[in-house]
């Protein structure tokens, strides 16, 4: 299987490539847009800020490449976010694959620590990637801003407020939390995700 990770200006890429490898998955990294094309896999990964990430894909054209993709395509954290309508992030409009918003979390009690950072659990699951997952199985989170809930949703999560931490459109996936640090639960995704067919 031909797995390709989308190279930009973001980071996490690496532990995405050993995820894979723990399944004996090699993926190739590349922001070559005919490489992209061809891949049967395409995994949007991301740590980073929107504006700027928006901006490398932009300069080398991925952003009009990515949203013409037929095979399936996992955007990750900040990856998910950009394939948002728009990010609260620098008033970043994104690749408008989903119809949600990236918001910003705004802590309702001086106690709230943001960004969310740690384990939570994912409820409401629907789609194929979360095949023989439990409902409110825990996944690891790392962000300040979410995507609301709206007609993509397929996985929602509670912090501060009920958001979406997974996004399906035709061939399109994204979640929140970070499967590759995930323990077996996101293993298992990762694993469903290979397994989706086009």
């Amino acid at each position: 299987m031909n797995v390709t990770i989308i190279q930009y200006n973001a980071g996490n890429i690496q532990s995405v490539l050993y995820a894979l490898e723990r399944i004996g998955v090699t993926a190739v990294v590349t922001d070559d847009a005919a490489m992209i094309q061809a891949a049967d896999k395409v995994i949007f990964p991301g740590v980073g800020e929107a504006s700027t990430a928006m901006s490398y894909l932009k300069a080398r054209n991925l952003d009009q490449l990515i949203v013409t993709l037929k095979q399936p395509v996992l955007g990750i954290c900040l990856g998910m976010q950009l394939m948002c309508q728009h990010s609260a992030e620098n008033d970043t409009p994104c690749l408008g694959i989903f119809e949600e918003q990236v918001l910003s979390f705004k802590a309702k009690e001086a106690s709230t620590k943001i960004p969310q950072i740690g384990w939570n659990t994912i409820s409401n699951l629907k789609t194929d990637l979360f095949k023989g997952i439990p409902e409110n199985s825990f996944t690891y989170f790392v962000h300040g801003y979410y995507a609301g809930i709206g007609e993509n949703t397929i996985s929602t999560t509670n912090y501060i407020q009920e958001y979406s931490s997974a996004l399906n459109k035709n061939n399109f996936y994204g979640v929140q939390f970070h499967p590759e640090k995930s323990a077996k639960v996101g293993e298992q995704i990762i694993q469903n995700f290979l397994e989706i067919k086009s």
